[in-house]
């Protein structure tokens, strides 16, 4: 009898969003990503996530190198960037620092690009809190625009995939939690439905 195939095992980095903020445990788009793929026949671990409310690109960084990775994973997502563009963050710096994010993600990952999922960056400029705050919903929408590009780019160019939810978090406003900020479970929902594809064309087994 041949030993078991263990099951890919899952690393989700990134700040509030991953972590699912004003969420339940359970409703954290990584989490629901997993239930997602169980539901279709795909056995997967549960993900360890490293994420926390308010990081930067920097502070991930740093995050991941306290925490205890145990790679290879088969399959690593990373969502940041949302704190930098909050804090006035340049966005040249941004790229600097995503870059050499998503290279530790695919060290990670094996050096499997093609193992290494990015997901943009939603538009917090259009929620309750920012109206209530009197931000200018404009300028953050164009500068969270210029971060996510920056994000496309630097995934393209190293062969990961990358994943476009911007335009879910700007359908759907009013799908936030009870803070008026973070999204609510609903929301996630609604980012899995557009991250679940290109994760399960992300494990396919390689020809």
């Amino acid at each position: 009898m041949l030993p078991a195939t263990p099951a890919p095992d899952y690393l989700a980095l990134g700040d509030s969003y991953t972590i699912g903020e004003a969420v339940a445990a359970d409703q954290r788009w990584p989490a629901v990503l997993v239930q997602r793929l169980r539901q279709a026949g795909m056995a997967i671990d549960d993900p360890q996530i490293i994420a926390v409310t308010g990081w930067t690109t920097d502070e991930l960084a740093q995050g991941m190198g306290e925490a205890t990775l145990t790679p290879p994973y088969d399959l690593v997502t990373l969502q940041i960037g949302v704190n930098n563009q909050y804090r006035g963050r340049p966005a040249d710096e941004y790229r600097q620092q995503f870059a050499s994010l998503l290279a530790r993600a695919m060290t990670l990952a094996d050096h499997r690009a093609a193992r290494v999922v990015v997901v943009s960056i939603p538009d917090w400029g259009v929620t309750r809190f920012a109206h209530e705050q009197g931000r200018d919903s404009t300028r953050i929408a164009s500068e969270l625009d210029r971060y996510n590009a920056i994000a496309r780019d630097e995934a393209t160019r190293a062969g990961a995939h990358f994943v476009d939810i911007t335009g879910i978090s700007r359908q759907f406003p009013l799908l936030v939690a009870d803070d008026g900020l973070h999204p609510a479970a609903a929301q996630y929902a609604l980012w899995v439905d557009a991250i679940l594809p290109v994760v399960r064309t992300a494990l396919r087994p390689p020809h």
